[in-house]
């Protein structure tokens, strides 16, 4: 079509002129413009727009544009993280702000600890091999709970976790750690990597490693929050991304909020 032709080089050569060479109405091609072209791009902006929104909210109102332009792009919508961004603005769309961490770790105990045989090596490609281990804190209503995690440096998924009220050994470490065997075998050599806290250098604990020549235990040097970086990063994006965004009044409903980001985390969220 003329009109297209028109448009389509309008960038490198003066509209007047290719009008009067194709021997078209100057009005006619702007009317042409402004009546098919215009409402086009609108209409293919809004669709952009509706795909973003749709992404957004898959996301629970997590991702922001870089994420959000990854996904499109994975999906074959050819789209900048830029224009994503731009569009976020229009719509008033904003990710989790990010708050504070604080980290707490009782390593004021007389038990004997494990040496840092990970070392920081989180990379690895066999499931089974090396898991990393923490626990952290959230509030319930006007109590503290607590959440222990076991990570697979395999593929960074939540093997195992579990929310208790109190930190005891057995509803904190052990009750992740049997969680995780029903989820996922060890494979000889296995290594459990956690930082000095009591419940991980406790007997009760130790007896797992005692005298298995599957598995041994790891810990992190005193003080040294980087020994166990994937496991403190993971707290760090559920409390910025899920836990520091609700209210939480009863265990039932804190433990269900937790299992869902958990199993969005490990089967959608983008690493």
């Amino acid at each position: 079509m003329i009109y297209g032709f028109i448009s389509n080089h309008a960038p490198s050569y003066p509209v007047e002129k290719m009008c009067k060479l194709l021997m078209v109405s100057k009005s006619a091609y702007y009317s042409w413009k402004t009546t098919v072209v215009r409402p086009q791009v609108r209409s293919k902006k809004e669709a952009t727009k509706q795909l973003v929104v749709h992404e957004f909210e898959k996301s629970h109102r997590i991702y922001g544009s870089p994420r959000i332009a990854k996904m499109l792009q994975q999906k074959g919508t050819e789209i900048s993280q830029s224009y994503v961004a731009r569009l976020m603005n229009e719509m008033k769309l904003k990710s989790v702000l990010r708050k504070k961490f604080v980290v707490t770790t009782d390593s004021k105990h007389d038990y004997k600890t494990a040496k840092n045989l990970l070392d920081r090596s989180f990379t690895e490609t066999r499931l089974g091999k090396k898991w990393v281990s923490d626990i952290t804190y959230l509030k319930i209503g006007q109590h503290w709970a607590y959440l222990t995690t076991m990570i697979d440096l395999a593929d960074r998924k939540v093997v195992g976790w579990s929310l208790s009220t109190d930190m005891t050994v057995e509803n904190t470490v052990l009750k992740a750690w049997n969680h995780a065997r029903n989820q996922r075998d060890i494979s000889y050599g296995f290594m459990l990597h956690s930082d000095r806290g009591i419940q991980y250098a406790c007997n009760k604990t130790g007896r797992l490693f005692e005298n298995n020549r599957m598995a041994v235990q790891s810990m992190s040097r005193k003080g040294n929050c980087w020994d166990n970086a994937v496991a403190e990063s993971f707290f760090k994006t559920i409390k910025y991304e899920w836990i520091y965004r609700n209210k939480y009044y009863t265990y039932e409903q804190a433990y269900l909020s937790i299992w869902k980001y958990i199993n969005w985390y490990n089967n959608d969220r983008l690493h």
